[in-house]
């Protein structure tokens, strides 16, 4: 036993050295592990051994040479759609110097706009070359899993890791805290057991040990991090209680908020009965609410905050909202009983009964934020000949915000003064002579008309695709719309046209509708 103890102390004690090695390494130059702060610091890979110092030469004239790595392709051409499926070109960044690419991505924010997720998602998984400059700790591939973490968008993140190389390092610990939040936690463990190069922190290995159902390997190790004096009071508290469950109920101990929740921290005090809310969390946590094993008002809440973020599908967010029947009523119970009413309506009335049902179903939209989504589901209805012609208000607003905007449109008429702005748009026929009586007081409405009437238009997203830096610019461009909804409207006109310029002609359309349509402003 004494063997058996003293094994697990020694490569506990490599462990505590590799850790040191690479704090001290990574933090020398002042940069961040990641933009992401919760992170786990769940892995550490094995220090490289010192070199002793070579001795002085002098007389030597050393010639400026470029470096190329030879371990292989950089991680940064790592994607989930090829260039035929986003219509971008795979030299999407490759002539942006990589901090500059990065530095813009993680400035970028999480939009509100459904048109501008969907692009910077799409961004993020496209195939592409790397940029300029790019290392081979693929800079740009890690700022594109975090900004999808950000998003709360894990499956795709999730995929997008598995495309890469698992295996390193700070892979891993990004890949480690997704399988945590989206429940898929045990396949990584055994993946952690199965990749000796990578050391597991001293809380990852016990937490993986205990999920194998190895409880004795796990308390020997907390045990021998104890007796080196390597583990903090919380850590100590939080490890200990995770092992022994019933010593808490025991002793009645409550811990103490954490100032930074990580994943490996939420999924411990859940399993000792201290769960925090994720809606006091950042978004990615919500995934964690989409577990069976969670209470329907909880999947339901986590579904719709996704869903307002574009991190989770429509099937998903109707899936959860007719998953049971409601047995209460107001906030999120009437929106899943406006949802039920209307799937049912669809199935036994026809027609008719789906059109009453229809301004309750996008009332209930409104309030959650999940217009967007919900038209994309009932697309197909809302396209139906019978539906265009019955001239219905909720059918003409939900089908102007789904993909067959313009097909709605085509069937409008002779819209009102109100509605003909709408259509122009949908039919990309804006002219500076279409009527906007109804808008008087939208203050988007002018920049909207100036993007689709004025040619191109100067901006710092039209700056950098005339460089030929097209993902840069876009990136731009998607602030800039963004920041209109916050800021100052005028800032959309620009961003529009420089959308239009490089031919995201549906793009630009689908924001102008979404802009004018959505209560995003503010």
């Amino acid at each position: 036993m004494g063997a058996y103890r003293g094994r697990y102390i020694l490569a506990l004690g490599l462990w505590l050295a590799a850790s040191a090695a690479v704090a001290e390494g990574t933090r020398a130059n002042g940069a961040p592990l990641s933009a992401i702060d919760w992170l786990s610091e769940s892995v550490t890979p094995a220090p490289r051994a010192a070199r002793p110092p070579a001795p002085p030469v002098t007389g030597v004239t050393t010639p400026e040479i470029t470096v190329q790595p030879l371990d292989g392709p950089s991680p940064d051409v790592v994607g989930l759609l090829p260039s035929d499926v986003t219509g971008l070109p795979t030299t999407l960044w490759s002539s942006s110097p990589e901090p500059d690419v990065v530095a813009a991505l993680r400035a970028t924010p999480v939009p509100s706009l459904p048109a501008l997720q969907e692009m910077l998602i799409q961004l993020m998984l496209a195939e592409a070359a790397p940029p300029a400059g790019a290392a081979p700790a693929g800079n740009l591939f890690l700022a594109r899993v975090d900004k999808l973490l950000q998003m709360g968008a894990l499956d795709p993140a999730q995929s997008l890791i598995e495309a890469s190389d698992v295996a390193r390092p700070e892979v891993f610990r990004r890949w480690f805290d997704t399988s945590l939040l989206t429940g898929t936690e045990d396949f990584a463990c055994t993946r952690l057991n199965a990749m000796p190069a990578i050391a597991p922190t001293l809380a990852t290995r016990v937490f993986c040990l205990a999920r194998a159902g190895d409880w004795p390997a796990a308390a020997l190790i907390l045990n021998g991090a104890l007796s080196l004096g390597a583990v903090t009071p919380a850590e100590e508290q939080l490890l200990t209680l995770f092992l022994d469950p019933e010593l808490a109920e025991e002793e009645e101990l409550l811990l103490p908020p954490p100032a930074t929740m990580t994943p490996l921290d939420f999924r411990m005090r859940e399993a000792i009965g201290e769960a925090i809310p994720t809606a006091t969390l950042p978004r990615a946590f919500a995934n964690a609410d989409l577990r069976s094993m969670i209470a329907w008002r909880y999947q339901l809440e986590a579904a719709e905050r996704l869903s307002r973020a574009g991190a989770v599908s429509e099937n998903a967010l109707v899936g959860f909202y007719t998953l049971h029947v409601p047995a209460a009523s107001g906030g999120v119970w009437d929106r899943a009983a406006a949802v039920q009413d209307f799937d049912f309506a669809l199935k036994s009335g026809g027609t008719d009964a789906a059109l009453n049902a229809l301004p309750a179903l996008m009332e209930a939209a409104r309030s959650a934020k999940v217009e967007v989504p919900l038209a994309r589901f009932y697309q197909d209805v809302l396209t139906q000949a019978d539906v265009l012609r019955a001239g219905n208000a909720a059918a003409f607003a939900m089908g102007l915000l789904s993909p067959a905007y313009e097909a709605v449109a085509a069937a409008a008429g002779n819209p009102d003064s109100h509605d003909a702005l709408l259509v122009a748009i949908a039919r990309g026929q804006l002219t500076e002579a279409t009527p906007t009586d109804g808008w008087a007081d939208n203050n988007f409405v002018a920049p909207i008309q100036a993007a689709f009437t004025q040619g191109e238009m100067t901006s710092p997203a039209r700056d950098l695709i005339a460089a030929g830096r097209l993902g840069e610019g876009l990136l731009s461009a998607i602030s800039a719309a963004e920041d209109s909804l916050t800021g100052d409207p005028a800032t959309l006109g620009p961003a529009l046209s420089a959308l239009r310029s490089v031919g995201l002609e549906d793009v630009a359309r689908r924001i102008a509708l979404q802009v004018l349509l959505l209560d995003r402003a503010g």
